[in-house]
Order: structure tokens, then sequence, then C-alpha cells
């Protein structure tokens, strides 16, 4: 008998065993965050009456999307090693570009929602570009782009309308359609729910499958990992880089529309400081800074502990001044349990 043969136990090839169910439990990034999200339910649906309640689930879900929607693509840009500080200000930008654009042209709203669409997308790409020609760190180039978003976002704002907010277009054609889309409200067993937890479900969905199953997913782990060695692979590392910064576009872009539909005008100088809150989603739900090893299903409980926090704290009747403290120990919580998941996986190899 082989020495492989003994170390098994019996005459099989250990390459050919499967892999035990706990050593798979552990390996998943998300793991850490699974735990996290049960002990915040149980938490608060302890500490805080009705927050069982299926209309208080609702809200916590509505407030777990808006942030979610974003978290996804921020999560693989994460996965593929680099940051978007604009994302946040991006959201904003988008519905400014939507609005104004449809006002000012009396168009049809749907106009100003495709032409929002190609100059987001455009910006992503701009920071995707900007990142693989000059070879300088994410944090500046993105640094720069929302220093650059949050004036041009208030300077335009001023320019055209004469104050820091849009003109309403409530009136305008195509708006009862375009609010459908991305602002309606749907009933499940006499409950209502925002139409954005259906956009942030199938964003991670679609990244799931992307991450998992195509060879593009392959193509983020490796470019996180270790970019040169991608590289010298064949993996086209700066394409992929350019389509991550675009993804992280088309998230502010749903989100922007939804801003904009909702209350169907803009103030300028929103969403500064969101874009932290879509790190913090997507490094509690087992991104690491690092690069190379996250999922897109992290994120999503990563945004649903900010939901649980942020509304649990309101229905627990507590000083809501503590939020950001809980939030930054979450960060911090999640982060170590992160790396202890990861070190038991590895042990257990």
């Amino acid at each position: 008998m082989s020495a492989t043969s003994e170390r098994t136990g019996s005459g099989a090839d250990e390459r050919l065993l499967g892999t035990s169910p706990l050593r798979t439990l552990l390996s998943r990034p998300e793991l850490g965050s699974v735990v996290g999200a049960i002990a915040v339910f149980v938490f608060f649906a302890v500490a805080a009456d009705g927050f069982v309640r299926a209309s208080s689930l609702s809200t916590v879900l509505y407030a777990s999307s808006t942030i979610g929607i974003m978290a996804v693509p921020v999560a693989l840009l994460m996965i593929g090693g680099e940051f978007d500080l604009s994302a946040g200000v991006m959201v904003t930008s988008s519905a400014l570009v939507s609005s104004m654009f449809s006002y000012q042209m009396t168009a049809n709203v749907w106009v100003g929602v495709g032409v929002s669409l190609l100059v987001t997308l455009a910006i992503g790409a701009f920071n995707g570009f900007m990142l693989t020609r000059t070879k300088l760190p994410s944090f500046i180039i993105t640094l720069g782009t929302f220093l650059m978003l949050t004036g041009m976002n208030l300077g335009f704002t001023k320019l055209i309308d004469d104050t820091v907010s849009t003109k309403t277009i409530g009136d305008m054609e195509g708006f009862p359609a375009a609010h459908a889309v991305f602002a309606s409200t749907f009933t499940i067993g006499g409950v209502d729910f925002k139409v954005t937890v259906l956009w942030w479900l199938a964003l991670v969905a679609v990244a799931s499958w992307i991450l998992l199953r195509t060879r593009t997913g392959n193509w983020i782990f490796a470019v996180g990992g270790n970019q040169d060695a991608a590289r010298a692979v064949g993996v086209p590392v700066t394409r992929t880089k350019i389509g991550l910064y675009m993804g992280v576009a088309l998230g502010a872009w749903i989100s922007g529309q939804h801003l904009l539909f909702s209350f169907d005008a803009v103030q300028s100088g929103e969403g500064v400081g969101n874009e932290l809150i879509y790190i913090i989603a997507a490094v509690i739900g087992g991104c690491l800074i690092t690069g190379g090893y996250g999922s897109a299903v992290g994120s999503a409980v990563g945004a649903l502990l900010f939901g649980m926090t942020s509304k649990g704290i309101v229905f627990a009747e507590w000083n809501p001044d503590w939020f950001k403290f809980f939030l930054g120990a979450m960060l911090l919580l999640a982060t170590l349990l992160n790396a202890w998941v990861r070190k038991r996986a590895e042990a257990t190899t």
C-alpha cells in the first residue's frame, strides 16, 4: 500500500476524496457576517419591541437594499483589489444628470435616464482608465474623482437651477413609468416592500453568477490576488479593472434613479460619506482590504447588518447618535471574526 493510501486509511487516493462539510463551511467568506447577522437579529428581537413585525422587517430590508445595491459592485471591485471613494457622490451625480437633462430639455424623463446611464458609465470607465494608465493607487484616483464630482454636483446645480436642488419633474411625461421601475412599492402577504429589494437581490444573483460561474469571475479573483501573476498567465487586467469600475457606476446609476424618482428632486450635496458605508458593508461581508477574497452574498449580508442596526436602534428607542459607534464596532468585530475564520479554514486544509 502506498504512503498516500496509508494516510487516508483506505486504498483511495486522497486527491479524489470529497471536501468535508466543515472545511467547505469555514472556507466561505461570508461565514463571519452570517454569524454576526444572526447575533444582531436576535439581539434586537429581544431589545426592541416590534422589531420582528413584518412591517418592521420591510423597513429593515429597504434600508439594507439602498446600501446593498452599491455594496455588491463595490465588493466585486474590492475582490479585484481596488477601491472607489467616488461611489457615494456618483449616485447623486447620476440623479442630477437625469433630472436636469430631462427638465432643461423638456424631454421625456426616460431620455434623461438614458443620458444619465451613459454619463455615469463614462465616469466609471474614467476611473478605471486613469487607474490602469497612471498606475497610481485607486485611493488617489477615486479621491480626485470624488472631489471633482462633489464640486460639479454643486456648481452645475447652482449654475443651471440657481439653487442647490433640482427642479421637480413629477409632472413630466414618463415619470410614472420610471417611478414604477425605480421607486415603486409592491405588496406580499399584506406587507409593502420597495422595488429596491428586487434590484438588490437581482444584483446579488448576477454578481454571484459572474464570480462563481464565469471566466470573468476567475479574472476578478486573479487580479485581486496577484495582478502581475494574473497578467503573466494572460488575464486581461486592464479590461477587468475598467469593467469593475463600470460595474460600480451601474450600481450608482440604479441608486441615483431611485433617489430621483422617490422624491422627484435631488439635493446636490447628498451622497458624501456613503462610499465608506458601501466599503464597510463589503468588508463586514468578508471582503479583504488586500483583494482576492470575498463574495457578493457576503456584501448583501453586510448591508443587511447595516439595515438591522440602523433601524434596530430606532425601534429600541435608543439615541441614534450612537449608530456610528455600533457601525464601527461591527466593522472591527466582523474583521476579527473573518480573520479567525480564514485561519481556521487554512488550518483544516
